[in-house]
């Protein structure tokens, strides 16, 4: 009987083993969430609020308006009536206001010294619980301007992700664009700024994290009187993702640019799963750098392409495992079967142990460098908060120190399946291109 290794523990001599930083978990009387991620090693500060506001929770009908609240409040609250008065108050202490929203959340983002910490939360507690949104024929334009950032000549929208999208989660407001329609964006009014303001914007349905050199007790006070006046409102839950229709799901979009653009999506399962740490080695192991299979053979060794690119998109309850490129038309279909030949050899025998050993160290070394990264720490610890409570850096490390040879291979066929594949194309491509394409895809059946 063969003898077993006995286990090794969780990256001994890591600095994730004794991060730097401590987490602490507040819920103030309004039902706001608030983070506080201590980090003395640090001189800078960031103050983060996430939103459960975005293209999934819309309608057809109110498609875009996630994305049009968030520029509306940039025009002001009550103590910073204009554009002008609320982005100077924040300049002045040396921030920036950012703000940004996606299919299932919206972020507004401070970073700034950590002794304008408490004004910055004023400032935005302000904004949260009495915003103007005054001058919105002024902002209409600057989105309608946004707008056709993605849309060619003839008004074709080309932008591949929301082409991507939109065919992977097919009648779900996740395949919605999350800047909206045109038609939409026109006929928005204040009202309807306003209402869907008062559904999303209730501290139950949001997230604030403050990290950087800072103290718990002292940000806790700071938050409760900043946004006690935000009302507490309803924690909206999302539509659950649907099923997959059944793949290969293929399509091409015209375009005259002189490369094609490409991505291969599978659906992929939460980063609450027990396998997602199998899943994101997997994807280590398909690019991590220029040495890992997707570069190596595609790039150095054949000259298909000079840009390509692996990576994951969580979500709180689905994921997507993406493949993105550009290339010239009559690259496509070679570059094409070669990516399917790099999967297929991933989900066909266990990766070599010196290459999975290599993909877990350098998951462990980025995890390392989150300790300086407020940004990183914010999005993990606040943006995460939204949905399931996030693991500790360490909880990570050892959840990737459990995965093996034979749970790479079994999420990689989970995954990397037929039924589960969307690929779009976008780019002047010939109807003999088209259908090698439709081939090579379609030989990809199951492992």
């Amino acid at each position: 009987m063969p003898t077993r290794k006995r286990a090794r523990r969780a990256f001994p001599d890591s600095p994730v083993a004794s991060a730097p930083y401590r987490v602490f978990r507040d819920l103030l009387p309004n039902g706001l969430r608030l983070s506080t991620v201590e980090t003395p090693h640090l001189h800078s500060a960031v103050v983060a609020l996430y939103v459960r506001a975005g293209a999934r929770y819309e309608s057809p009908a109110t498609n875009g308006l996630s994305h049009f609240v968030e520029h509306m409040l940039f025009r002001g609250s009550a103590r910073f009536p204009t554009s002008f008065l609320l982005n100077r108050a924040i300049e002045e202490r040396g921030g920036t206001l950012y703000a940004e929203t996606g299919r299932d959340y919206s972020l507004y983002h401070v970073a700034l010294r950590p002794s304008e910490v408490g004004a910055a939360m004023d400032i935005l507690g302000d904004l949260f619980s009495a915003p103007t949104f005054r001058d919105i024929e002024l902002e209409r334009p600057i989105v309608l301007e946004e707008i056709l950032e993605d849309l060619d000549d003839k008004g074709r929208n080309v932008n591949i992700h929301d082409i991507s999208r939109s065919l992977i989660w097919q009648g779900h407001p996740l395949g919605y664009s999350v800047i909206g329609p045109a038609a939409n964006v026109r006929r928005f009014t204040t009202t309807d700024v306003r209402r869907h303001f008062r559904r999303f914007y209730g501290a139950r349905n949001m997230a604030l994290c403050v990290a950087g050199k800072v103290d718990r007790d002292q940000i806790r006070g700071l938050a409760g009187r900043a946004f006690a006046e935000v009302p507490g409102g309803q924690r909206v839950e999302p539509p659950v993702v649907p099923k997959s229709l059944g793949g290969p799901q293929i399509k091409f979009v015209a375009d005259e640019g002189s490369q094609v653009q490409l991505q291969l999506v599978f659906r992929a399962f939460p980063e609450w799963d027990p396998a997602f740490p199998s899943l994101a080695v997997l994807m280590r192991l398909l690019d991590d750098g220029m040495s890992t299979p997707l570069h190596y053979r595609v790039c150095d060794q054949k000259g298909l392409a000079y840009q390509i690119s692996g990576g994951l998109e969580p979500l709180h309850d689905a994921a997507l495992f993406e493949v993105d490129g550009a290339c010239s038309p009559s690259n496509l279909v070679p570059l094409v079967e070669e990516i399917l030949a790099i999967l297929d050899g991933l989900r066909r025998s266990p990766p070599e142990e010196g290459e999975l050993d290599r993909a877990k160290r350098r998951y462990v070394g980025d995890l390392e460098a989150g300790f300086d990264d407020l940004d990183s720490l914010c999005g993990w610890f606040g943006g995460t908060e939204l949905f399931f409570r996030p693991h500790s850096h360490l909880e990570r490390a050892r959840r990737v120190q459990r995965v093996t040879g034979k749970s790479v291979l079994e999420a990689a066929q989970r995954v990397l399946r037929p039924e589960g594949m969307t690929f779009v194309a976008v780019g002047n491509v010939t109807a003999d291109v088209r259908l090698g394409v439709r081939r090579a895809l379609r030989t990809f059946g199951p492992a």
